[in-house]
């Protein structure tokens, strides 16, 4: 970095100042002249007269946003009280309507509480009737009955019963055991009354103590009558699975039989025996090229029996493999007959070679119609499962 230079100081001259002269003063122009100094206060005057007009006009604006200033707080101010007032209004309300809910919703849960006791005292009624009927009536017959489903809301009363809460339950056992249990008065009872009354909960104790072994007993019973059904409705349904040539534990079970249909597609019960699908696997490529190859093998076989033998040509005058007793060949002949063999056989390879070709082209357009085929195949079963779907959904 570049230091900077210390300032100097300025040294103070010991020699004794001059007093410059001033120049004389020249009188301004027209500052004695009376008409000057009459415009001049003419113009002061009315310098002072337009500043008071600008601040009598002010003040004059001022006041006015002073008096709607004060309008608008009062404004504010009052719809502030109304609006307390509303708020005030609004909360009475909502609490009014808060206390005739709570109130409701009390009546309500009373009236339900009325209804259940009283449906509750009319199964009591009920059950006490029932049970004065079964004492009454003979033993003889079938002790067990079977109880209709409610129509009303498509439950049973045993299925009401297990989706009750725990909540629930408890209530209607408090309500139930309020009229079941009847309150002792025993207030202002003497000894002799008191044994009374302890000989008549006794009696009462043991009565109930008979009717419960009693329907534990029926209940033992109707148990077992239900399995002996059970077992008597298996056996009706082995035979009837037996009869229909199914396994005899096929309609036994939790689910019914697998039905074995005949295409995915079609709801069709399949009744093809074990040949008639084992037929549905045979054939297919390997048979189509067995069948071709044979084919081709017989076409060969026939061209190859069917050909002119060629004799050898002779050797030192005689032709290998000449037989004794066969006649001579002409010299001549046996250079025709193997031109005509070199002809026929370019011929043969000529018709070879195009039947061949005529072979591949019509394998080659078999198999594009098979992947055709199978394209479209495969095509209509993705339109098939997204329609089943698409039902499956709705």
């Amino acid at each position: 970095m570049k230091s900077t230079p210390a300032p100097r100081r300025r040294r103070l001259s010991r020699r004794p100042e001059r007093r410059r002269k001033k120049p004389p003063q020249t009188p301004a122009e027209g500052e004695g002249d009376p008409e000057f100094i009459k415009r001049q206060d003419q113009k002061r005057s009315d310098l002072d007269e337009q500043l008071k007009e600008y601040i009598s006009e002010w003040r004059k604006q001022r006041s006015k946003e002073e008096d709607e200033l004060k309008k608008l707080k009062e404004k504010q101010a009052k719809r502030k009280i109304s609006r307390a007032e509303e708020e005030q209004k609004m909360a009475q309300r909502k609490k009014e309507e808060e206390e005739r809910r709570v109130r409701e919703a009390e009546e309500k849960k009373q009236r339900e509480i009325e209804e259940k006791r009283m449906r509750l005292e009319e199964a009591e009624k009920k059950r006490q009737a029932m049970l004065q009927a079964m004492k009454d009536k003979d033993k003889k017959g079938p002790n067990f009955t079977i109880a209709k489903k409610d129509a009303g809301l498509g439950l049973s009363s045993a299925a009401m019963e297990r989706n009750k809460t725990k909540e629930q339950l408890e209530e209607e056992k408090k309500i139930s055991l309020s009229f079941r249990i009847k309150p002792l008065a025993i207030e202002g009872f003497g000894e002799a009354k008191l044994r009374e009354k302890a000989q008549e909960l006794w009696e009462l104790i043991v009565k109930l103590e008979t009717e419960k072994y009693d329907l534990e007993e029926r209940q033992k019973r109707q148990d077992y009558d239900l399995k002996e059904l059970k077992e008597r409705q298996k056996q009706q349904l082995r035979h009837k699975a037996l009869k229909k040539g199914l396994d005899p534990e096929a309609l036994t079970g939790k689910y019914p039989p697998k039905i074995q249909v005949a295409s995915k597609y079609e709801r069709r019960v399949d009744t093809r025996s074990y040949d008639d699908k084992k037929k549905l696997f045979e054939g297919g490529w390997d048979a189509i090229t067995k069948d071709s190859n044979e084919k081709i093998w017989n076409e060969k076989k026939e061209q190859y029996t069917g050909r002119q033998k060629s004799k050898l040509p002779k050797w030192f005058g005689e032709r290998p493999g000449k037989k004794a007793g066969e006649p001579e060949t002409p010299e001549g002949e046996e250079d025709a007959k193997a031109d005509e063999d070199i002809v026929e056989d370019d011929e043969e390879v000529e018709e070879e070679v195009v039947e061949e070709e005529d072979e591949e082209a019509e394998e080659d357009e078999e198999e594009e119609e098979e992947e055709e085929e199978e394209e479209e195949e495969e095509e209509e079963e993705e339109e098939e499962e997204e329609e089943e779907e698409e039902e499956e959904e709705e």
